[in-house]
C-alpha cells in the first residue's frame, strides 16, 4: 500500500485504510510513508434521559415538576400537573386540540418541550375563566352549541381567543381561514364561526 511517486497517499489507499479501521484493525504505514493524522474529534459524553426540575407558570401560578428533557408541554400539563382540559389528539400538531396560550399567543402544546417554557406565561382552558365567571368565548360556544363530542372544544376556544388577540377578523371567511389549524371531527364549523363572530363583534 505504498504511496505515489511524489509521496502522496492515493484515494484508493485512503478508502482501503478507512475500511480496515472500520473493521477495528490497526494500520501500520509502510516504510517511508507518512502516518495519517490522528482524529481530533472529541467523543461527546453520553447524557442519560433523567428527569430535570422545571418551573412552569401556568394560569398565573408557579408549578414545580420534574420531567425528562424530551417531554412535551402537553404531556407535562396532563400527566404531571393534572390539567387534563388540554386534549391530546393527533400528537403531531395537525388537529389543534392541544392549543394553549403561551405569553398570550396560541401554540400547539404537543410541538413544544416543557423545559423550553420555563418563565413563560402559559394559559390553559382551566385558567381562561375568571373564577366562576366564564370567558365570553366559552359563553358563546355554549350559547351557539359550537360543539358535539366536545373533544376539540378546549383547543378551539383557546385558539379563538388567541386569534382575536392577533386582530379582529373582517369576515366569516377570514375566521375560517385563521382557525383552519383546529379540526372538528364532528364538523360543527358553522356554529364555531357563529360563536367567534359573536365575540369578535361584541355580542358576548
Amino acid at each position: 500500500m505504498g504511496g505515489d511517486a511524489d509521496g502522496q497517499v492515493s484515494r484508493r489507499q485512503v478508502i482501503v485504510a478507512g475500511t480496515v479501521l472500520a473493521a477495528g484493525a490497526t494500520v501500520v504505514p509502510a516504510a517511508g510513508q507518512r502516518p495519517a493524522a490522528a482524529a481530533t474529534h472529541a467523543v461527546p459524553e453520553v447524557v442519560g434521559p433523567g428527569e430535570v426540575e422545571v418551573s412552569l407558570r401556568v394560569n398565573g401560578t408557579i408549578r414545580e415538576t420534574a420531567v425528562e428533557p424530551r417531554v412535551t408541554l402537553l404531556d407535562a400539563l396532563r400527566d404531571r400537573l393534572q390539567l387534563t382540559g388540554t386534549k391530546k389528539g393527533c400528537d403531531h400538531g395537525e388537529c389543534g386540540a392541544c392549543t394553549v396560550l403561551i405569553d398570550g399567543r396560541r401554540a400547539k402544546s404537543c410541538l413544544t418541550l416543557a423545559i423550553m417554557q420555563t418563565g413563560a406565561a402559559i394559559t390553559t382552558i382551566e385558567g381562561l375563566a375568571g373564577g366562576e365567571r366564564l370567558h365570553p368565548m366559552q359563553v358563546a360556544f355554549i350559547e351557539r352549541d359550537a360543539f358535539q363530542c366536545g373533544f376539540c372544544t378546549p383547543g378551539q376556544i383557546m385558539s379563538a381567543v388567541g386569534m382575536l388577540a392577533e386582530g379582529r377578523p373582517r369576515s366569516r371567511a377570514e375566521i375560517r381561514e385563521r382557525m383552519s389549524g383546529n379540526l372538528c371531527r364532528c364538523s360543527a364549523y358553522p356554529n364555531i364561526v357563529d360563536a367567534i363572530s359573536d365575540v369578535a363583534e361584541g355580542r358576548r
